[in-house]
């Protein structure tokens, strides 16, 4: 069995799942509260904005520690 490229291309794949579903967990709750509360939707909007840069910076870490490591 041969087995060829790096495992970096692996490990980027599984790290990319979290940020995935942080993504998801993300939207879906703030959509969920602005229907709720329609009164506060810019508020929830841009602290989603902030948490949404966060959950993409784990998503970068991972690719560029792919080429690092």
């Amino acid at each position: 069995m041969d087995i060829d490229g790096s495992i970096n291309t692996i490990g980027y794949g599984i790290a990319a799942i979290g940020p995935g579903i942080g993504l998801g967990i993300l939207i879906g709750k703030t959509v969920e509260g602005m229907a709720r509360q329609p009164e506060v939707a810019g508020q929830l909007r841009t602290t989603m904005f902030i948490g949404l840069a966060f959950v993409e910076i784990l998503a970068l870490l991972g690719f560029v520690a792919g080429f690092i490591f």
